[in-house]
C-alpha cells in the first residue's frame, strides 16, 4: 500500500484548514473596504451601548500597539507577519488534517488575521480598525476582523496547549494530569 505522509499530501495535512484563513482574509478585507469607503475617518456610529463602528487608521500592531512609533514599524510588521505566516503554513503542512482540528483551526485563524493586516499595511501603509468597544468612559483599543481572528486563534492555541488529546488537562512541565469531571447523570424519578 502506498501511504503518503501528511506533510507531502495537502489533502491529508493541516493545510486543508487554510480555507479558514481565506474566509478570515475575505471577511476582514470586505468589512475594512465597507468602512473605508462609507464612513469618514474618525466618524463614530453607535451600534449598541458598548459598541461603536469607528473608522480609524492604525500604523501600529494589533490594538494600536506601537502606533505612535516613527514609521519603522510598518515594514517590521510586514516582514514579521510574512515570516510567521510562512512558518505557520509549514507547521500546518506537517500536521495531520484529522485529530488536530483545534490546533489547525487556531493556526489558520492566526494566518488569516496576519495576512489580512499585511494586505492593509502594503496597500495603505496602515491598518483600518473600526470595532470600538467601550464602557462608562473606558475604551478598549479599536480593532478589526483580522485582530479578532488572531486573538481567538491565540486563545485556542493556549487552551489546546494545556488540554491533552483525551480531554484531560495537563498542568505544568512535569505533565501532571488533572482528569476532567464527567457530568453526573441524575435520576429524577
Amino acid at each position: 500500500m502506498n501511504e503518503t505522509p501528511a506533510h507531502r499530501d495537502p489533502r491529508r495535512s493541516g493545510m486543508i484548514w487554510l480555507w479558514l484563513s481565506i474566509f478570515v482574509i475575505a471577511g476582514d478585507q470586505i468589512t475594512k473596504w465597507m468602512v473605508y469607503t462609507s464612513i469618514e475617518l474618525y466618524q463614530r456610529i453607535p451600534v449598541i451601548s458598548l459598541l461603536d463602528i469607528t473608522h480609524l487608521r492604525n500604523t501600529g500592531a494589533a490594538f494600536s500597539f506601537l502606533s505612535d512609533a516613527g514609521g519603522w514599524q510598518r515594514w517590521f510588521f510586514i516582514v514579521l507577519a510574512i515570516v510567521v505566516s510562512g512558518l505557520v503554513v509549514i507547521w500546518l503542512g506537517r500536521l495531520p488534517a484529522r485529530g488536530k482540528s483545534w490546533l489547525c483551526s487556531a493556526l489558520a485563524l492566526v494566518v488569516g488575521g496576519a495576512v489580512g493586516n499585511v494586505i492593509d499595511r502594503v496597500r495603505l501603509g496602515y491598518v483600518v480598525d473600526f470595532i470600538s468597544v467601550h464602557y462608562q468612559g473606558w475604551y478598549f483599543p479599536a480593532f478589526n476582523v483580522a485582530d479578532a481572528a488572531i486573538t481567538v486563534g491565540a486563545i485556542v492555541l493556549l487552551i489546546e496547549s494545556v488540554v491533552a488529546d483525551d480531554g484531560r488537562i495537563e498542568s505544568g512541565r512535569a505533565g501532571t494530569i488533572i482528569k476532567r469531571r464527567e457530568p453526573v447523570e441524575r435520576d429524577d424519578s
